[in-house]
């Protein structure tokens, strides 16, 4: 599926469970047709994220709303400012209001924590992988959010790469057995797919390096002295990820090894979604659209 496909059918199932069988404090108070502007006020500072979303969630309610940008995807943002300004119907800027706000508050934290991340990476060539420790029917805005931090993604989901992480391994019975089952697997079934493999411990990479036939190797809660080793049996024939145990405090540490990837379920799991409200202003008098 397409990403705007995907995004129209999180953004479909969020509102209709949102709205139910209708948004009744507004359709008890305010007429169908009544035009009104609303603003986004920045509470918190950081970096903003979701304003892309944020115009196509209106629009997906009312297609022809004005929605005027005054920052983009990525700016820093400070407490006091208006990200955009958006003139519609009442009832569109009512029923979309905790959406926008949810989507953006918890992108805008994602995005922040990233960029922390990412920024502490200047200067090697390490580059920062989200993974798949997301909110259930949100992964796409949150990876998209860690995009917009200056992060990178990891693969998407079970079906666009294939990952022999350790219950794999145990499970198939051995390194070896998993990737050979699985280097035929992608000749017969699935061309072009990559493989990467998780290794727990030097004589695992060694193991690895014994059958090849794979595209990446995850290097699993080694120390940076053992990447370091480890990368030395690899000699750059295979990409190389750290993961586990990684932090703001120690990755450079990581990086400074030379390792090609490190992947981090934090900046994702770990964010904090930032303050932001809509605020609407009163209906244009008499105003109909």
């Amino acid at each position: 599926m397409e990403y705007n496909d995907q995004l129209n059918l999180l953004i479909k199932n969020a509102l209709a469970e949102d709205i139910g069988d209708g948004d009744h404090s507004t359709l008890s108070s305010i007429d169908a047709g009544v035009k009104g502007k609303a603003v986004l006020k920045i509470k918190e500072d950081g970096i903003l994220a979701g304003m892309v979303v944020a115009e196509k969630i209106f629009r997906f309610v009312q297609p022809d709303i004005d929605f005027t940008a005054l920052k983009k995807d990525g700016d820093a943002m400070q407490f006091g400012e208006v990200a955009f300004e958006v003139e519609a119907r009442v009832h569109t800027i009512l029923k979309t209001e905790r959406l926008v706000l949810n989507t953006m508050q918890r992108m805008s934290g994602i995005a922040t924590l990233t960029k922390l991340y990412t920024d502490k990476l200047k200067g090697y060539t390490t580059r920062l992988l989200d993974t798949r420790k997301t909110t259930p029917n949100f992964r796409l805005l949150e990876k998209e959010a860690v995009r917009i931090g200056g992060g990178f993604n990891h693969r998407f989901g079970l079906f666009d790469m294939i990952m022999l992480k350790d219950n794999h391994i145990d499970y198939c019975g051995s390194i070896e057995k998993a990737i050979h089952k699985a280097y035929e697997y992608v000749q017969t079934v699935k061309p072009r797919l990559k493989i990467e493999v998780e290794t727990r411990t030097i004589e695992d990479v060694k193991r690895v390096m014994a059958v090849g036939k794979i595209n990446r190797i995850m290097l699993d809660n080694f120390t940076p002295a053992l990447i370091i080793e480890a990368l030395k049996i690899i000699n750059k024939q295979y990409e190389t990820e750290a993961s586990g145990g990684i932090n703001l405090n120690n990755i450079q540490s990581y990086a400074a090894t030379g390792v090609d990837f490190i992947s981090s379920g934090a900046v994702i799991h770990q964010a904090k979604s930032l303050d932001l409200s809509l605020k609407a202003f009163l209906p244009v008098k008499d105003a109909r659209i």
